[in-house]
């Protein structure tokens, strides 16, 4: 089922949460509401699902084609997961997945062997066939999690809406889930919306991103074209780690004239560059391309990359991540003394005065 909102505002006093936001949802998509807090990420989920209204008289929510914005929460047949699982600690695993289906109406209820059947698949999906007479207390967090999201499939759900649904688990444990959800997704073709501020999960699991900021939307798009393709600076930063120079462009090569400067401090006008640390590139000696005298500060070797951390004459940090191999080429030690360059340099804006 396709999801679309339509210019949708919403204000909790005189605080403005959502500031005429439109976006679309495709039949069977996954798509991730990615930003920091206060974004409006999880106020735009929530009208979805029907548990907050817009403002009086502005936008849409489309369910198929149909405006659901007057319909209630059991209306709209969505299945909503939240961060802390919200299951029912007196009830068992199976007894909590088949909830939603014994409090169904007298005459929409599926008989006891039907959902008897239904759970037992979906325990079964989850990969807990044998914790069906468990309490959750006796589950771990990620297994909790797991009956959460078969609780919300058991009522076959039009859309599912996923709450920051891995935000109280451990690093490894999150990952875990980040692969499970994707393959589960990738069987059931549900359509789906994750709300999340990791961006590492958001450009993982999703097939589109929606990057928030400030009650807006700031970009629409795969994982890959928000990443090396930003539409402003504020997506640029929120999506990795960045350093800031000031330069210019020559001939599509970045020309690193230092760091950006305090506002307060003056200058000629320059471009604003953003480079990941990924494309900055270390040498020994200059080898003809522009490049900015600085000092090897930290050397972190633990990882698929190594990060060095240097800092400029003026003493502002730049990150830099490079192969181990690159690495052992160069025998980096702190305090050495290195040329920094940039490979690739994303511009916003050429009229940037200091």
């Amino acid at each position: 089922m396709s999801i679309e909102v339509q210019h949708v505002s919403k204000t909790f006093g005189t605080y403005p949460a959502l500031l005429d936001v439109s976006m679309h949802v495709h039949d069977g998509e996954l798509v991730a509401l990615l930003g920091p807090s206060g974004s409006g990420k999880t106020t735009l989920l929530r009208i979805i699902a029907g548990l907050e209204s817009p403002d009086a008289g502005r936008g849409r929510i489309l369910f198929h084609g149909q405006d659901v914005a007057r319909r209630r929460v059991g209306e709209r047949h969505v299945g909503f997961v939240f961060q802390h699982y919200a299951l029912f600690k007196h009830m068992t695993v199976f007894e909590n997945i088949a909830f939603g289906l014994r409090v169904r109406p007298r005459c929409e209820r599926p008989s006891r062997q039907a959902i008897h059947d239904k759970v037992t698949r979906l325990l079964q999906l989850i990969q807990l066939e044998n914790f069906g007479r468990r309490y959750p207390s006796q589950l771990s967090g990620g297994q909790r999690q797991r009956v959460a999201l078969a609780r919300a499939l058991a009522i076959d759900p039009n859309v599912l809406l996923l709450d920051e649904p891995f935000g109280a688990l451990d690093a490894k444990v999150r990952q875990g889930l980040r692969e499970w959800l994707r393959r589960l997704h990738d069987e059931l073709h549900v359509t789906s919306i994750l709300v999340t501020h990791d961006q590492e999960e958001a450009l993982e699991v999703a097939d589109r991103v929606v990057v928030m900021n400030q009650a807006r939307i700031e970009q629409v798009g795969p994982p890959a074209e928000v990443f090396h393709h930003p539409a402003s600076e504020f997506v640029m930063d929120f999506l990795g780690q960045v350093n800031v120079f000031h330069g210019r462009m020559e001939q599509g090569r970045a020309v690193l004239g230092g760091t950006l400067p305090d506002v307060a401090s003056r200058g000629s006008a320059r471009d604003t560059l953003y480079v990941r640390p990924h494309d900055v590139q270390i040498e020994r000696r200059l080898n003809g391309v522009p490049a900015l005298h600085a000092r090897v500060v930290r050397v972190n070797r633990a990882g698929a990359l190594a990060k060095v951390l240097l800092a400029t004459a003026d003493g502002r940090a730049v990150h830099a991540e490079l192969p181990l191999d690159r690495l052992e080429e160069l025998s980096l030690r702190p305090g050495e003394a290195v040329y920094v360059s940039a490979r690739h340099a994303h511009v916003f804006s050429s009229d940037y005065v200091i």
